[in-house]
C-alpha cells in the first residue's frame, strides 16, 4: 500500500500550469518516490534518496525564467530540485561530540579497553550526559555481544561525528511580500535550533535557539524588514520569535500536545490532541476555543484570494474535513477515507483547488466553484439570538412621569439626603464595632501578642449545658505552648467541674475543640455571663477573652 504525503502546488515549468508535487513513501516506507501530477495523471516519477520529513516550494532568484524550486528535508540534509532535477544539497553543520565519548573511542583505538567495557561506559554516558551520543555509539549499543568486536574493528579508526536532523521546514519571504518574491528556507532541527538559509548561496543567515524541539512552524513578514516566527514544540509550548531575537520573546503554554499550527491573518490557530482548536494572538492571549467531534490529524490554510477569505482546514479521524473562519464553522466535507494531509491553492488553471491525501494512499481533488460563498453556521459565533429579540417595554404610566419630574426638580436635595443617611449608617456600624471590641463579644486578641482565635458554642436546654471552646493558632509556622483557659462566673448561679485547665500544644492552622459542662443552680429563670480568659503560664494579663451569654435553663431566654 502506498502512502502519500507533503502535497505541494507549484508552477514547476514556468508556463502558468500549476502541478501537484507529492511524496510517495512506497510500501512499508521502502523506496520513496517523488511524483508530479497534472490533473489526475502522473507526469514524472523519480526516486528519493531518503524518507522526507518536510517539503516546500520557493523561488530562489529573480532571473528569468522564474521557476520555483522544490526543497525536501530528510535527515540532516535538504535536497533542492529545480526543473525536477537535483540542483543542490545542503547539509546541517556538524555538532561538537561529547568529550567523554571521544575519549572512550580514542582508548578503543589504542586497544586500551575491550568492547564490553566500552558498552558499559557508553550506557553510563547516555543516561547522565547532557550532550547526546553520536550515531556511531548508538548503533554500537544496539548490537549483540557477538557483533561488537567486528563493529569496533571497522569503526575505531573513524572520527566521531555528531549530526542533528531536520524536524520541520517552511519558507520566509526575503525582502518583498509579493507572491512571486524570493523566499528563504527556515529549518527546525532536533538540536532545538531554528536556521534561516540564504536562497542563493544556502548559507545560514540567522540561528535561533528554542527550549524544546520544534515540530510545526509558521512565519509572517520579510527577513530583511521584520518577521515573526511561531514554533510549536514537543514540550507542548508555542514560542514566538522576532527579528534579531536569539531567544523566544513570547510563550504560549498549552494544556496538551499540538498537532497542527496555522496562521490566519494575525491569529495563530493551534490544534491539540484533546480534539480542540484554539485561537491565540501573537502575544499569547487566548481568543477562542472550539471542540471538535473527533481527533485532529492534519491542518492547513484555505485562502480564497478573490474574496479575501482566510480559513483553517482540519482533517479529522472520523473522515471529515471541517473549515473554520475564527471559531465559526463554514463547511464540512465528508470523505470515504481518513484524510492525512491537505493542500489548497491553484492547480492547473483553477485558482481554488483542494487536494486531500487519504490513509489508504488515495488522492482526492475538489474544485471550489467560482461563485461559491462560504456562509457561517448559525449559533457558532457572534451574539446570542436572544440579543436580537425586541424587549416588551411597558408603556410609561402617570406615576412614572410624575416620579421622573420630581427627580429632575429635586435631584440635589435627594442626593444630599442619601449621603446623610449613608454617613449615619457608617457611624452606627463603627460604634457597634467599637462596642463589640470593648465588651469582648468578638473574641479577637487586642494586644496581638499571640495569633489566637477563640469561638465559644453553648448547647443544651438545661439545667446542664455543654460549653465548647474552639481555639485556633492563626500563625503560619510557629506553634504555641504553655497556655491556660480560665472561667470567671457567679458561683451562686453556675457550677463547673474545673475553673481552669491547661491547653495542649497548638499546631498552626488546626482547630482545637475544648469541651466542659456548666450546671445551672438557679430555678428562678436567671442567667448570667461567663467570662473566658486565655492566659500564658506565669502571667496575669490575658491574651484573649470572650463573654458568653448563657441561656436560661429549660430553654427560656434571658431578658
Amino acid at each position: 500500500m502506498a502512502f502519500l504525503c507533503f502535497p505541494a502546488l507549484a508552477d514547476l515549468h514556468g508556463d502558468g500550469e500549476y502541478k501537484l508535487v507529492v511524496g510517495d513513501l512506497g510500501p512499508s516506507g521502502q523506496h520513496p518516490r517523488l511524483k508530479v501530477l497534472k490533473g489526475p495523471t502522473v507526469l514524472t516519477e523519480s526516486p528519493l534518496p531518503a524518507l522526507p520529513a518536510a517539503a516546500a516550494t520557493f523561488l530562489m532568484e529573480q532571473h528569468e525564467p522564474r521557476t520555483p524550486a522544490l526543497a525536501l528535508a530528510s535527515g540532516p540534509c535538504v535536497y533542492v530540485y529545480k526543473n525536477l532535477k537535483p540542483y543542490f544539497k545542503f547539509t546541517l553543520p556538524q555538532l561538537p561530540p561529547n568529550p567523554l565519548e571521544q575519549d572512550l573511542w580514542n582508548q578503543v583505538k589504542e586497544d586500551r579497553i575491550d568492547p564490553l567495557t566500552l558498552k558499559e561506559m557508553l550506557e553510563g554516558i547516555r543516561e547522565k550526559a547532557e550532550v547526546p551520543l553520536s550515531v556511531q555509539s548508538l548503533r554500537f549499543l544496539q548490537l549483540e555481544l557477538s557483533e561488537m568486536e567486528a563493529f569496533v574493528s571497522q569503526h575505531k579508526s573513524k572520527s566521531i561525528k555528531r549530526q542533528t536532523v531536520i524536524t520541520t521546514m517552511t519558507t520566509l519571504k526575503k525582502n518583498l511580500a509579493d507572491e512571486d518574491a524570493v523566499s528563504c528556507l527556515v529549518l527546525g532541527t532536533e538540536n532545538k535550533e531554528l536556521l534561516v538559509l540564504d536562497p542563493e548561496a544556502f548559507t545560514i543567515l540567522a540561528k535561533m535557539s528554542l527550549p524544546s524541539v520544534p515540530v510545526f512552524l509558521e512565519v509572517s513578514g520579510q527577513f530583511d524588514v521584520e518577521f515573526r516566527l511561531a514554533a510549536a514544540c514537543r514540550n507542548g509550548n508555542i514560542y514566538i520569535l522576532r527579528r534579531d531575537s536569539k531567544r523566544p520573546k513570547y510563550c504560549i503554554e498549552l494544556s496538551a500536545q499540538p498537532v497542527g499550527l496555522v496562521r490566519v491573518h494575525k491569529v495563530l490557530v493551534v490544534g491539540s490532541n484533546q480534539d480542540t482548536l484554539h485561537g491565540f494572538t501573537h502575544k499569547g492571549k487566548k481568543l477562542w476555543t472550539v471542540q471538535m467531534p473527533a481527533a485532529i490529524l492534519t491542518m492547513n490554510l484555505l485562502e480564497q484570494r478573490s474574496r479575501s477569505l482566510q480559513a483553517v482546514m482540519a482533517g479529522l479521524a472520523n473522515g471529515e474535513v471541517h473549515i473554520y473562519h475564527d471559531k465559526a464553522l463554514l463547511n464540512v466535507i465528508r470523505t470515504p477515507d481518513v484524510v492525512t494531509s491537505l493542500c489548497f491553492g491553484r492547480y492547473g488553471r483553477e485558482d481554488n483547488t483542494l487536494i486531500m491525501t487519504t490513509r489508504g494512499g488515495g488522492l482526492i481533488i475538489k474544485i471550489l466553484k467560482r461563485t461559491a460563498v462560504f456562509v457561517e453556521a448559525r449559533g457558532e459565533a457572534g451574539p446570542p439570538p436572544a440579543q436580537a429579540m425586541k424587549l416588551n417595554v411597558p408603556r410609561k404610566t402617570r406615576l412614572y412621569v410624575d416620579q421622573t419630574l420630581r427627580e429632575r426638580e429635586a435631584g440635589t436635595a435627594m442626593h444630599r439626603t442619601f449621603q446623610t443617611d449613608l454617613y449615619l449608617l457608617r457611624l452606627r456600624a463603627a460604634r457597634a464595632y467599637v462596642q463589640a471590641l470593648e465588651s469582648s463579644l468578638n473574641p479577637v486578641s487586642v494586644t496581638a501578642r499571640e495569633p489566637l482565635k477563640l469561638h465559644a458554642v453553648v448547647q443544651g436546654l438545661g439545667p446542664t449545658f455543654k460549653l465548647t471552646l474552639h481555639l485556633q493558632n492563626t500563625s503560619t509556622a510557629r506553634p504555641i505552648l504553655g497556655l491556660l483557659v480560665c472561667f470567671l462566673y457567679n458561683e451562686v448561679l453556675y457550677a463547673l467541674p474545673r475553673a481552669f485547665f491547661k491547653v495542649p500544644l497548638l499546631v498552626p492552622g488546626l482547630n482545637y475543640p475544648l469541651e466542659t459542662f456548666v450546671e445551672s443552680l438557679s430555678d428562678k429563670g436567671i442567667s448570667d455571663i461567663i467570662k473566658v480568659l486565655v492566659l500564658r503560664e506565669g502571667q496575669s494579663a490575658p491574651l484573649l477573652s470572650a463573654h458568653i451569654n448563657m441561656p436560661v435553663s429549660e430553654g427560656l431566654e434571658a431578658t
